[in-house]
């Protein structure tokens, strides 16, 4: 890498582990002079407090990390901020909107990586978005970030595929790689003054929210393509789920098939040679990977062997 790089006080500032690529570039060919990350947050039935991917990595590393409760306002953590003197500070997936205090701080200013070719999808799920919009391409924008959510100037773009069976697992991490492959060629020509941003087509732009949990509830009154597509786009959470028996069911994997005529009502379950599917409002949706609440994931035989009862039961 040149040696404008390797002398460049970086900050990088993200918390998922959709920053992880980025992040190992950036130790491995930049001067990483600071982390910051959301605060640690309990999670999973007991509660235990856990730390972001990107602060267990930063720990293993010996790299300073921050965990300020809030960005905006907050007078102390924009001084240590400003005390770190960056030349540059990169933000993948960070979950806070910098204000203009952070943002003039850096020289070469606020680079962000953003799961999607802006304008489109700008907001908190892109990834979930193009999946449920059946979407054939999507791909990773480096942009420099301004006050408004990723608004700023594009300095680079690169498309890829969407694959039909990429849920988010897949696609997350094919876009997290194409992140860290973006930058690792863009990065050393901005430095340098070769790539210039480009203003964003304001009127093109869409925006996306952040997935709640009650997004995953299934309607069986919409088409099989439409379920199928949720229940990749919701894999791993909040998952698509439905209920029977009183309780959720998730539906890890599905595939759909051609429309049959059958005299099924919209929600019901049937089995076809071994095959368990559900009548959607069109189509019917095979089932391939279930989890009942509080039990462990199964096939749909596995499931069938142990729930027989499913068969014939309306799914609401």
């Amino acid at each position: 890498m040149p040696d404008n790089l390797k002398q460049t006080r970086v900050i990088f500032m993200g918390t998922p582990d959709f920053g992880l690529p980025v992040f190992k570039y950036l130790i491995d060919n930049a001067n990483i002079i600071g982390v910051v990350t959301q605060p640690d947050k309990k999670v999973g039935r007991n509660q235990t407090l856990t730390s972001p991917p990107i602060k267990q990595f930063a720990i293993e590393k010996n790299i300073k990390v921050l965990q300020p409760e809030k960005v905006k306002g907050n007078l102390d953590f924009i001084k240590q901020i400003k005390d770190l003197k960056p030349d540059l500070i990169i933000v993948v997936a960070y979950g806070f909107i910098l204000p203009k205090e952070i943002l003039d701080i850096p020289k070469f200013g606020v680079i962000n990586i953003h799961a999607s070719l802006l304008p489109k999808y700008r907001g908190a799920s892109p990834i979930q978005s193009a999946i449920i919009n059946d979407d054939k391409e999507t791909g990773i924008s480096l942009m420099l970030l301004d006050e408004l959510m990723d608004h700023g100037p594009i300095l680079v773009q690169k498309k890829i595929k969407i694959l039909p069976y990429d849920d988010f697992e897949l696609l997350h991490d094919k876009l997290a790689e194409l992140g860290a492959e973006l930058l690792i060629k863009a990065l050393p020509e901005y430095l340098s003054g070769k790539i210039q941003g480009k203003k964003q087509k304001d009127s093109d732009a869409t925006y996306c929210q952040l997935i709640k949990k009650e997004d995953g509830k299934i309607d069986w009154n919409k088409s099989a393509e439409e379920i199928e597509r949720q229940v990749r786009a919701f894999n791993p959470w909040p998952g698509a789920f439905t209920n029977w028996e009183e309780k959720n069911l998730k539906i890890l994997k599905s595939e759909v098939h051609d429309a049959e005529k059958v005299n099924k009502v919209i929600g019901e379950v049937y089995e076809v040679n071994e095959v368990i599917k559900v009548q959607c409002g069109q189509g019917q949706l095979e089932l391939i990977g279930l989890q009942l609440e509080g039990k462990n994931k199964m096939s749909a035989k596995e499931f069938i062997n142990g729930h027989p009862k499913i068969i014939g039961s309306i799914l609401t």
